[in-house]
């Protein structure tokens, strides 16, 4: 078996059953053996359901004493129920409104089963009991749980994933040298443990492992980008002595630091090496007016340059910030998004390719391969972590030596920079432009959280408008935590029952959220309930009040993100912070959001208080392809695996130089950063 196979060669995958792992990004083996759990059961394993305690997680072996007949309960649920026996006792084994479940039981038979032991009026029952197929029940397990979509369960990615183990063998390729340096777990080993834990130690082990893998693989990745770099042939761009004009009209006087920073820029300009900087400033620092007055100089200069945002809204506001700055100086700027008519996709689309657009401003649909540029001379991508290494490189593809900048309101300790962005030179706006006005944070706990809505009804009296935050987009029975959906429904009829009220969240179509937004930015919506979506990109100066409902749950980078949205206009701004305080450190993050409004502190302070969570208030796997690492809780092994990669790709022996050849093959046939033979 060749771990490059088509996932419908492995046994038990019919075309019908590998269209619904596709969707799950399981394209051939590899994709396969690198679906990681998303979780674990530790359950526990007994002879009778008496000797366990309320809430556990078991494995027992029972017998089908009977099946009841469905019944409607109060609250309109059907409930259906098994009777099992396990030893010397009957127990219930319940559903509810999953009437099918019942059906994959027969009377006097017998059935591994594994559920959540609950004691209810002195009975016992166990809550959605599942079938375990081939399983020993001689010892404690620790059963994976993986993402699931369309119908697929875990006990068939059990099993086939536990069939292609069978069949191979993974070659070790990590360096000798490392491998005994740090003692990792064999790489065939650890994907087995991680799909199928030994025990806690194994799993952990296994983890370590490879996480340093992946890390490993990135961080060449992105050193060898950087030695490719140095060596490709750049366009020097001259100084235009329009720039002067330019900056004449500008309608405010450019701090000290993006003055700074637009000359670090131009200077790069000038060399014929292309540029790969990266701007990095708080929220409001003004990095948008750099940026386009660095793709002013390169425009003059006879070039085409292309801008791209991670949401349509924010796109939509870098092109109109680009049309009025750009008005008298014959710029031609067109918008490409997801929403451009078809039609006019074809006209800029032709125009480009044809030279006639000098400036081009979009969203992903920039990297389309039918996006052709004359002769692209710099691009610009904006919340460049929200597109990854992968998607920056597809824009970047479109001209062999254009100048590249990426910017990013997210603050990141300097110490992760240095890893995170090792392919980029790193430029920093640390000075907020005069006249923006401190938003004032408090935090509650969230049995106060009444007198944050209190607050809230006075802002709207007089004429204001809100933001609400939640984390989930559905309740979380486990961590009580606030869905988006209860909560606009709880406000809508609570607090603000006479108040408009909108909802907003990643799920709903990208034409509905460009909907709400506009008539949010119009004040028609006073009321904003929503997830992170807001997160990036919108300025409604007339918002003056940012509420985030579980607030432990969120990186302080994110916070500050968020908090960043209020405090755009005239009026006095507030952020307030409900959050579950049971900790002393949940507390030392709520007040150091309280007392700062300085990202990059903020960010240190994040990295110092949990020395792990997560960056971007959103784990890394996705964009950039991480399966396991997270940035900032794996920052050691980050450090470490960045470190033996810059070794590597500095040395000049000749097994090191065949590791980075052997990488490089691997990276190029997945996009996934755990490579493996």
């Amino acid at each position: 078996m060749n771990i490059y196979d088509d996932i419908t060669f492995v046994k038990g995958v019919g075309p019908k059953m590998g269209e619904k792992l596709n969707k799950c990004g399981i394209y051939n083996v590899l994709d396969l053996l690198l679906y990681f759990p998303r979780d674990y059961d530790m359950v526990k394993i007994g002879s009778s359901i008496e000797q366990f305690e309320d809430k556990e997680k078991v494995i027992l072996e029972c017998t089908v004493k009977s099946i009841l007949r469905d019944i409607r309960t109060k609250n309109n649920k059907i409930l259906s129920t098994v009777i099992f026996n396990c030893g010397n006792n009957n127990f219930k084994g319940q559903w509810f409104n999953q009437p099918y479940a019942k059906n994959s039981f027969r009377v006097n038979s017998t059935y591994v089963i594994t559920g959540k032991v609950e004691k209810f009026n002195g009975e016992y029952r166990m809550s959605n009991p599942k079938i375990l197929k081939n399983t020993s029940i001689d010892k404690n397990k620790i059963l994976a749980k993986y993402s699931l979509k369309d119908n697929l369960n875990n006990s068939f990615l059990n099993k086939i994933i536990s069939d292609v183990l069978s069949q191979v063998r993974i070659i070790e390729n990590l360096p000798a040298k490392i491998v005994e340096k740090y003692q990792f777990m064999p790489l065939d080993e650890s994907i087995r443990n991680i799909h199928s834990p030994k025990d806690r130690y194994s799993l952990e082990e296994a983890r370590r492992r490879l996480k340093f893998q992946e890390l490993f693989a990135y961080s060449m990745k992105i050193f060898m980008l950087k030695e490719l770099n140095k060596s490709s042939l750049g366009i020097g761009f001259k100084m235009t002595h329009e720039l002067r004009d330019l900056k004449d009209k500008l309608p405010f006087q450019l701090t000290e630091a993006q003055s700074r920073v637009v000359r670090e820029i131009l200077i790069d300009e000038k060399r014929n090496v292309p540029m790969n900087r990266l701007v990095q400033g708080d929220v409001g620092s003004g990095k948008t007016i750099v940026a386009l007055i660095s793709l002013f100089n390169v425009i003059k200069n006879g070039y085409q340059a292309a801008m791209m945002a991670p949401t349509e809204i924010l796109a939509k506001q870098h092109y109109f910030e680009a049309t009025t700055l750009f008005e008298e100086f014959g710029i031609n700027i067109q918008l490409l998004t997801g929403s451009t008519t078809a039609k006019n996709k074809e006209i800029i689309k032709n125009d480009l390719k044809e030279g006639k657009i000098d400036l081009l401003i979009g969203t992903h649909a920039l990297i389309e391969e039918d996006v052709v540029f004359k002769n692209l001379g710099m691009i610009v991508t904006d919340e460049q972590h929200r597109f990854g290494v992968n998607q920056r490189n597809k824009l970047s593809a479109k001209s062999e030596n254009a100048d590249v900048l990426v910017m990013s309101a997210t603050p990141i300790p300097r110490t992760l920079t240095l890893c995170l962005y090792g392919d980029l030179d790193v430029s920093v706006i640390d000075k907020l432009p005069p006249g923006r006005k401190k938003v004032d944070t408090y935090y509650l706990d969230k049995k106060e959280k009444n007198r944050a809505y209190d607050f809230t009804l006075k802002e709207i009296s007089m004429g204001r408008q809100v933001y609400i935050v939640c984390p989930l987009v559905e309740e979380n029975e486990d961590l009580k935590l606030s869905s988006v959906e209860t909560l606009y429904n709880e406000l809508k009829n609570g607090y603000f029952k006479n108040i408009e009220v909108a909802i907003l969240h990643g799920k709903m179509p990208n034409k509905e959220k460009n909907a709400i937004m506009e008539e949010f930015k119009n004040g028609n919506i006073k009321v904003l309930v929503s997830t992170t979506v807001i997160e990036v990109g919108v300025n409604v100066p007339n918002s003056t009040v940012m509420i985030i409902e579980n607030a432990e749950r969120f990186g302080l980078s994110q916070l500050h993100q968020l908090r960043g949205r209020v405090g755009r206009g005239s009026h006095k701004s507030y952020c307030i912070l409900i959050a579950n305080i049971k900790s002393d450190t949940t507390k030392r993050r709520m007040e150091t959001m309280k007392n700062s409004n300085d990202g990059f502190y903020i960010a240190e302070e994040d990295l110092r208080i949990r020395g792990g969570g997560e960056l971007f208030g959103f784990r890394q796997s996705g964009e950039n392809n991480f399966l396991l690492a997270d940035l900032v809780e794996d920052f050691r092994i980050f450090k470490a695996a960045n470190m033996e990669a810059k070794e590597i790709v500095n040395s000049e022996s000749s097994e090191d130089k065949k590791v980075k050849i052997e990488i490089k093959d691997k990276l190029e046939r997945s996009s996934k950063y755990i490579c493996f033979n």
